[in-house]
């Protein structure tokens, strides 16, 4: 018999918390999500505004007509969140209390990329999304026609020039031409090649000594290129606008004008003629130009 009784029990106990819990449920899914209990929060470092607080709530009441807990399909919503191009991630849950959170990181952008009539940004991971209508993003401008697969090249290059001083306050932007890329400068009219994005370290280092050492004892206005791409040297060239480059310009406008011309041959058939190899000094003449020392007489 009393084995009998615990089974009941058991039972009534059961049914009891299953009628409590369909209720519960029932009761949860009829609640409305209202404004106010949609909390959106971006959890990026750096603080970006491409997307709105007020855009993401028009997605959930577009995704929840009726507007109810039970209606709310989460993993469509978060789907659809992440497939916005300046979302990083996203993620949404609801609390006991019918509150639906949205974490969402969105995309930092590192540099700006114009190239061929295209504007757009690339972040850390080098994955490019389309610039805002309603925000722009203080960040460095790339133009050139850069290649996606140089994206994370050039991602580590600009975070180690905003990671230095120097550097940050020095460049402003990077230009690529054909193979070679450039680093555009705050000071004067010249620009600073790196050729390609190895070494980037090394090649900073190097100009920046080319600043300190000499650089900062000239007119930023001397020079149209510095060039760092070469191993252990540093390559300069003038600015022919610059009017202390005159003299200069000139001295060497007139050495390469001594430069004799290569004449070049127009038809195989016809015969050349060729000069007579230069002939050494012969030996008597030799002889006769070396001087003996003079010999001192001897003594009686």
């Amino acid at each position: 018999m009393k084995n009998k009784y615990r089974i009941l029990k058991i039972v009534v106990t059961v049914i009891i918390l299953g009628f409590l819990l369909s209720f519960s449920l029932k009761k949860f899914s009829n609640q409305e999500i209202t404004d106010a209990k949609i909390s959106v929060k971006m959890n990026e470092k750096s603080p970006v505004y491409f997307v709105d607080e007020k855009d993401i709530k028009e997605i959930v009441k577009k995704e929840n007509p009726s507007g109810k807990v039970g209606t709310l399909d989460i993993p469509v919503l978060e789907k659809k969140i992440n497939a916005l191009p300046a979302v990083d991630s996203a993620n949404v849950y609801l609390n006991l209390n019918g509150n639906l959170n949205l974490d969402i990181k969105q995309r930092v952008p590192v540099f700006r990329l114009n190239t061929n009539g295209k504007d757009v940004y690339v972040d850390e991971k080098g994955v490019e999304f389309p610039i805002s209508k309603t925000y722009s993003h203080p960040c460095m401008l790339v133009t050139g026609n850069v290649k996606p697969e140089e994206y994370e090249k050039l991602v580590e290059l600009i975070e180690k020039i905003n990671k230095d001083d120097f550097s940050k306050n020095y460049f402003i932007g990077v230009s690529k031409e054909k193979d070679n890329y450039n680093l555009l400068t705050s000071e004067g009219s010249y620009k600073v090649e790196i050729g390609d994005l190895d070494n980037i370290e090394f090649k900073v280092k190097g100009f920046k000594a080319f600043v300190e050492k000499y650089l900062v004892y000239q007119d930023p206005q001397k020079y149209n290129k510095v060039s760092v791409k070469y191993q252990n040297q540093i390559v300069t060239t003038l600015n022919p606008r610059f009017k202390e480059n005159d003299s200069i310009l000139q001295v060497g406008r007139k050495e390469v004008a001594k430069i004799p011309a290569k004449t070049s041959v127009e038809n195989k058939s016809k015969s050349t003629t060729t000069a007579k190899p230069k002939t050494s000094q012969p030996k008597e003449i030799k002889k006769t130009t070396e001087k003996k020392a003079p010999t001192k007489p001897k003594t009686k």
